[in-house]
């Protein structure tokens, strides 16, 4: 096999890293990495298009890293400008050879150069410990909480899993027109712009988002099909009142159960426990990591500072 070099990523490269996509990674219900899902993801985010790197050898593409962009507000309302470190493969064909840390490193100089502050991600356990040894450090696990529908989980098991359900809770509206007041930042929290509210939840191609609205409150959700159940995930929610729009979800719900999380101490982990919906001891869905790349202001490795819903930590 050829040396292998790293280069910036040309728009003309997409059709290219799509098939090497597909051959490191596969694809399936939900996960279907099309042009336009690309584009969503790495072109059109509101907070700015992703650094990327593709190596190459024997004049064809064998690796691709991406960091996406992110913004996050301190508590103070500063903006940590941010990338999430997604989408990196490495061709079957190539692999062990150092192509994923050479473009790590070359995609952390470039976003030093940026001006970028921290990169975040919540890996798979096999690429954590890659990411460790480079330097990113351990936040803490993001639980999950839970509400089962009575008699929900002993139903018949449906074939597939599916993020292009139709709506499993009654009464639900797309999740467009958002015009919300967001509450100010406990920790490091996304800011929710109504910009950003249009991409994530009405743009996504790979992902349908409806809405459940009550009196001063809004609930955004997914449907979805996991390990054979329906089950109707809590992406995020808004207003002083969110509480009556999980309840109201809650109550027009035909999934097997509702899943979501929000950090410890914020008002929608409150409101989402007194809708019934409980947090689940000792279970981890995922491991958030982080590396900053200057002096942070917080102290980024407690998961204590940060301010987070299962809507920006969920698989984009």
């Amino acid at each position: 096999m050829g040396s292998v070099s790293v280069r910036d990523y040309h728009d003309s490269d997409r059709g290219a890293v799509l098939e090497l996509l597909e051959a490191a990674l596969g694809s399936g219900p939900g996960r279907q990495r099309t042009p336009e899902w690309f584009d969503w993801k790495h072109t059109t985010n509101p907070f700015g298009r992703s650094i990327m790197f593709v190596a190459s050898a024997d004049d064809r593409l064998v690796g691709l890293r991406a960091f996406m962009r992110w913004n996050l507000l301190t508590r103070d309302g500063n903006v940590v400008r941010c990338v999430r470190a997604v989408d990196t493969a490495t061709h079957p064909e190539y692999q062990r050879r150092g192509i994923f840390r050479m473009l790590t490193e070359t995609a952390l100089e470039a976003a030093r150069d940026a001006g970028i502050d921290m990169v975040f991600n919540t890996p798979n356990p096999r690429s954590g410990a890659g990411y460790l040894k480079m330097g990113w450090q351990v936040v803490g696990p993001i639980g999950v909480m839970v509400s089962p529908r009575l008699g929900g989980l002993f139903r018949k098991r449906v074939a597939g899993e599916n993020t292009h359900q139709p709506p499993l809770v009654g009464d639900a509206l797309p999740a467009t027109s958002f015009a919300i007041d967001d509450r100010p930042p406990r920790g490091l929290r996304t800011p929710r712009t109504e910009a950003y509210l249009e991409w994530r939840f009405a743009g996504n191609p790979n992902a349908t988002y409806h809405k459940v609205v009550a009196d001063g409150g809004v609930a955004v959700l997914r449907s979805n099909v996991r390990n054979g159940r329906p089950e109707l995930v809590i992406s995020d929610v808004f207003g002083s009142e969110a509480s009556r729009a999980i309840r109201a979800a809650r109550q027009r719900s035909r999934a097997s159960y509702m899943v979501g999380w929000f950090s410890k101490g914020s008002p929608e982990r409150s409101a989402a426990v007194h809708a019934g919906v409980f947090p689940i001891p000792r279970v981890k869905a995922l491991s958030l990591i982080a590396r900053p790349l200057v002096d942070m202001p917080v102290d980024v490795r407690s998961l204590q500072t940060w301010d987070l819903s299962m809507g920006d930590l969920e698989l984009l």
